[in-house]
């Protein structure tokens, strides 16, 4: 069995904190007609090298019935920067137009199969995976992006065709587990595709 969730697979439930000191589950998002859940954090290089991206896709399906969720699963041990106080900080300096989840237990990025931050999973209305993995080609240096598998996939869903490559490999830093070295992944984690 795979780390990683399964197309095809429902969407796992949570109950998490938000930034906007709110408390979030899965049932809380039952309006939007598709759902991008993405793990990331505070610290990763293709994270911060990629979130203007993954801004402009939010803010452009949004008219269109996706939300975006984003969720830190990364041990605060690990990166003190990774902490909740710094999630905070960085949503009131960059104001993003997703939900920022905190999943101090990593109990959801387990649930997930999250292997990498950012790490995109894509979900339809009825809460079924249909797409999972990076983001775009190049995270950490946007200039040299020229493949978008997000925008490309919520475009293909949105307009009632089947996604084309629905599989690609997470670009990123690993999560960083607690208790663990910063590299480390879980022995059956491995390249999606």
């Amino acid at each position: 069995m795979s780390f990683t969730l399964q197309l095809g697979a429902q969407a796992p439930d949570f109950k998490l904190p938000a930034t906007d000191g709110s408390e979030y589950s899965l049932s809380s998002f039952e309006s939007s007609e598709v759902l991008v859940i993405f793990f990331t954090c505070n610290h990763c290089p293709y994270v911060i090298g990629s979130d203007e991206i993954t801004r402009q896709s939010a803010e452009k399906f949004a008219s269109r019935g996706v939300k975006f969720v984003g969720i830190n699963s990364n041990s605060k041990n690990t990166y003190v920067e990774d902490d909740f106080d710094h999630m905070v900080i960085r949503m009131q300096e960059y104001h993003f137009p997703w939900t920022y989840l905190y999943d101090e237990s990593q109990g959801v990025a387990r649930a997930y199969g999250a292997l990498r931050t950012p790490q995109f999973y894509i979900f339809d209305k009825s809460r079924s995976l249909i797409y999972s993995g990076r983001g775009v080609d190049s995270p950490r240096d946007a200039a040299k992006i020229t493949v978008n598998d997000l925008d490309r996939a919520l475009e293909e869903h949105l307009s009632g065709k089947p996604i084309s490559v629905p599989l690609t490999n997470p670009i990123g830093c690993n999560v960083k587990w607690d208790g663990m070295d910063a590299h480390w992944m879980p022995a059956d984690a491995c390249d999606l595709v």
